[in-house]
């Protein structure tokens, strides 16, 4: 059976953290709850390494508890603490245990497990809004480190006729599975990969890559290489310090910049090759 470590930081300012699940996600961990007074973090067992918490958590003056969560409890915590969320009058989304959201322009059901991805967090929020904003009519589009499949299932609404949403992790790839299932889908085609840096070998109209500033920077080649001529590449993830470091790589590759949207200390942004 799989287990989880969950990590328990007491904390309350917002900016700390958003600052804490910046660092957090670069060192594996894609499960996150705030409370009023908490912030809990959630990681596969196996890819949990103490060391690099500990020097984290030294370096930016955070303490926190450890507690093992075992996967068949992981469910029932998650669902307790999910509640439905409305990016404008868009996109709602909602677990089945939730009433129908309306008055929005496409509603999301999905089943609220580890994956990361279910809109509450504000990279996906704005990848989300960003999307409002492209042409997905016939598209071909890559979700690059899918998730919940939620940007997918989303594209797919949106009018994109294809549409691959890859994922390294064996837990995403059955979630992103299970709503598509949910919500109709017909167009997606889900892949586990070996490793996160692992591509399709066709090319894209769009590439949706909510991930990490590290991930994002290692496949930074092969992003340019698989986006289309004109096509758009939409990026989160990423804090706001990193937008010159993303800028500058960009720049380097001859990516024309559309828009950065921030919301907290995140951002996201829209490209076009």
């Amino acid at each position: 059976m799989k287990n989880y470590k969950e990590i328990l930081i007491p904390v309350q300012d917002d900016s700390l953290v958003d600052l804490y699940i910046g660092l957090l996600s670069n060192i594996g961990f894609d499960g996150f709850e705030q409370t009023d007074t908490d912030l809990k973090a959630y990681i596969d067992a196996l890819d949990y390494e103490e060391d690099v918490l500990k020097t984290i958590s030294e370096t930016n003056h955070f303490s926190y508890q450890i507690n093992t969560i075992e996967e068949q409890n992981w469910n029932a915590l998650w669902e307790s603490n999910f509640e439905p969320i409305q990016v404008d009058d868009f996109v709602g989304i909602r677990a089945d245990f939730h009433l129908p959201i309306e008055n929005v322009q496409y509603e999301i059901r999905i089943t609220p497990k580890m994956s990361f991805g279910t809109g509450h967090h504000a990279t996906t929020y704005m990848m989300i809004a960003q999307m409002q904003n492209l042409n997905f009519t016939g598209k071909k589009v890559l979700d690059f480190g899918t998730g919940t499949g939620i940007l997918a299932i989303l594209a797919e609404k949106l009018g994109a006729k294809e549409i691959i949403a890859i994922d390294n992790d064996p837990w995403s790839i059955d979630n992103t599975e299970e709503n598509v299932q949910k919500n109709d889908c017909k167009s997606i085609e889900v892949q586990l990969a070996s490793s996160i840096i692992a591509f399709p070998s066709e090319n894209f109209d769009i590439i949706l890559a909510n991930i990490n500033r590290n991930i994002i920077l290692d496949n930074w080649q092969d992003l340019d290489k698989k986006v289309k001529k004109e096509g758009f590449i939409l990026l989160s993830g990423l804090l706001a310090e990193d937008e010159s470091t993303i800028q500058e790589k960009a720049n380097q590759s001859g990516w024309r910049h559309c828009n950065t949207q921030a919301r907290r200390q995140w951002i996201s942004v829209l490209y076009q090759k």
